[in-house]
C-alpha cells in the first residue's frame, strides 16, 4: 500500500526568498519569483526527491502581522498556517541582508508553539564575508543553529539537506509512477481557466470542500497555477486553479504576465479545460480566445457558467446557452453546465461532464461503421470540385486519440474546402455523439502516385504510337 510522502513547508515573512528556495529544491521554476513582496499567495505543492528521499514541498505566502493586514493578508496567512499544521518539517526562511525583524520574531514565536521540527535558513548570504556575524543575530529566535544559505546561487544547501533528512518520518518506498499507471486509471487533469474574478478559486474550493486556495472578490487574487488532488466517484482528478487571463493590453505588471503564462501552460498540460464564464456578464472576445486555445491544442472543453444563482430568476438557460454558443461558435459542440460555485449548486456536474469528455477523447471508432458513415456522406451531400475534378472519398480510418483524428483517403488530398471538412467533422460528431475536438486529414490512397505515374507513361506510349502511324 502506498504511503504519503513527508511534507516540508517553506515559510517566512514576504520577500525573503521562499519561492526561490522552493524552485531550487524541486529543480524547476514552478513558482513565480519576483523581487517584490506578496507574489506567492496560495499553497503551492510539488513532489521531488531530496538525497533520494521522495518528499512533497509546499511553498507558502508570507506571514504578515495582524497590525499590517491588507485585504488579502489574512487569507495568505491562513494558507501558510494550514501548511504548517499539515507538514512534518518546517523550513523557516529569513533574510540575512535585513537582519532579524519583529515580523520574523512573530513567525518564530508561532513556529515554537506549533511543536513542529524547524530548520532556520538565513538566506541571501552569498558573497558576504561577514556571513557568520549576520547569521549569529538569528540565534535569538531559539530555533536551533541557523543555516547560512543562498537559494539563488545554491550555496549551503548540502548542509541543510544533511540536517533535514533525519528529521523526516520514515515512509515506505513509492514504487509506482504516474507514467506506469494505465490510461484508464491515471488522474484526470482539469485546468480551470477564464477571465479574472469569474469564480475559478471558489469553484475549486467548493469541489474540494475546503478553503484550499484563496478566494476573494479582488480580481487577480490567484497568481500561481495551483494543483489540488480530488477523488470523485472512485476516480482521481487533479484540479489546477489558474490566474485570470486578461488581454495583453491590460496586463500592467510582470508578475501578472507570468501568472497568465502559467495559466496558458496549465491549459496546454490538461486533459480537459474548464472555461468559466460569469453569468452576470455576456461572453466576450477574451472567452473566444481561451476556447480557441483549448480547441487548437486538442483538449477537451467544458464551459461552466458560474454565478447562475444571481440571475436565474431573470434569465433562461436556453437563451443564455444560445448567446454563448453564438460567441463561441466554433466550439458549439462543447458541453455547458450552469452552476453556483458559491452555494455549491450543481458543481459536481462539472466533474461528471469533465470525466465524460476525458473518456470520449479516447474513443475508438469501428472501421466498418466509419466507412459506412463515409458512404453515407458521399451519397447524401454533393462532393466538392477540386482542380476540375470531383472529390472522391475511398475509405477512412481512425489514426489517433486525444485529440481524435481520422484520415480520409481521397483522390484530391489538396484543396478540400474548409466548409466541407466542417461538414464531415460535424457528421462524425453527430453519429458518434462526440463532444470533443476532432481532426480530419485528407490523404492520397497508398500507391496513388505510382498509379498516376504509370497512367502517364501509358498515355505517352499511346501518343507515340499514334504519331508513328
Amino acid at each position: 500500500m502506498r504511503r504519503g510522502r513527508p511534507l516540508i513547508a517553506i515559510v517566512g515573512r514576504p520577500n525573503v526568498g521562499k519561492s526561490t528556495m522552493f524552485n531550487r529544491m524541486i529543480r524547476s521554476k514552478r513558482a513565480i519569483v519576483e523581487d517584490q513582496p506578496g507574489v506567492t499567495r496560495d499553497r503551492h505543492y510539488a513532489d521531488c526527491e531530496l538525497n533520494n528521499v521522495p518528499v512533497t514541498l509546499v511553498d507558502t505566502g508570507g506571514f504578515v502581522p495582524d497590525n499590517k493586514e491588507s485585504p488579502l493578508a489574512r487569507y495568505i496567512r491562513q494558507q501558510a498556517q494550514a501548511a504548517v499544521e499539515e507538514c512534518d518539517v518546517v523550513l523557516f526562511v529569513v533574510d540575512a541582508r535585513t537582519g532579524p525583524t519583529s515580523e520574523d520574531q512573530d513567525v518564530a514565536n508561532y513556529l515554537r508553539k506549533s511543536s513542529k521540527p524547524v530548520l532556520l535558513l538565513v538566506n541571501k548570504t552569498d558573497g558576504r564575508r561577514d556571513a557568520e556575524e549576520m547569521v549569529a543575530d538569528f540565534h535569538r529566535f531559539g530555533l536551533g543553529t541557523p543555516f547560512p544559505v543562498s537559494a539563488e546561487h545554491n550555496e549551503g544547501m548540502i548542509e541543510v539537506l544533511e540536517a533535514l533528512i533525519p528529521k523526516l518520518p520514515e515512509t515506505a518506498p513509492i514504487e509506482e509512477k504516474i507514467e506506469d499507471v494505465p490510461e484508464a486509471d491515471r488522474p484526470v487533469r482539469i485546468a480551470i481557466v477564464g477571465r479574472p474574478n469569474v469564480g475559478k478559486s471558489t469553484l475549486v474550493n467548493s469541489l474540494l470542500g475546503e478553503e484550499r486556495v484563496i478566494s476573494s472578490p479582488i480580481a487577480g487574487t490567484t497568481r500561481d497555477a495551483i494543483d489540488s488532488e480530488l477523488e470523485f466517484k472512485g476516480r482521481k482528478f487533479i484540479l489546477t486553479d489558474t490566474a485570470g487571463i486578461r488581454r495583453k493590453s491590460t496586463i500592467t505588471q510582470r508578475v501578472e504576465g507570468f501568472s497568465v503564462m502559467g495559466a496558458l501552460r496549465a491549459a496546454e498540460d490538461a486533459d480537459v479545460v474548464v472555461l468559466m464564464i460569469d453569468a452576470t456578464e455576456p461572453a466576450v472576445e477574451q472567452d473566444r480566445k481561451i476556447a480557441h486555445l483549448a480547441e487548437s491544442k486538442g483538449r477537451g472543453l467544458v464551459i461552466v457558467v458560474n454565478k447562475w444563482d444571481l440571475v436565474k430568476a431573470t434569465k433562461k438557460e436556453e437563451n443564455f446557452r444560445a448567446g454563448v454558443k453564438w460567441i463561441l461558435d466554433w466550439v458549439d459542440w462543447a458541453p455547458m453546465v450552469f452552476v453556483s460555485a458559491h452555494t455549491g449548486e450543481k458543481v459536481s456536474k462539472v466533474l461528471e461532464i469533465a470525466l465524460e469528455v476525458f473518456e470520449q477523447q479516447y474513443f475508438r471508432a469501428a472501421t466498418p461503421k466509419l466507412n459506412k458513415i463515409v458512404e453515407h456522406v458521399t451519397t447524401e451531400h454533393s462532393l466538392p470540385i477540386i482542380a476540375g475534378k470531383q472529390l472522391k472519398i475511398y475509405y477512412a480510418a481512425q489514426v489517433a486519440t486525444a485529440p481524435l483524428a481520422f484520415t480520409m483517403m481521397v483522390n484530391q488530398p489538396k484543396g478540400v474546402p474548409d466548409r466541407y471538412e466542417r461538414y464531415v467533422i460535424n457528421y462524425l460528431r453527430k453519429v458518434f455523439r462526440l463532444k470533443v475536438p476532432i481532426r480530419v486529414f485528407w490523404r492520397p490512397r497508398p500507391g496513388q502516385k505510382k498509379r498516376a505515374e504509370a497512367a502517364q507513361r501509358f498515355r505517352a506510349r499511346e501518343k507515340s504510337k499514334q504519331r508513328a502511324r
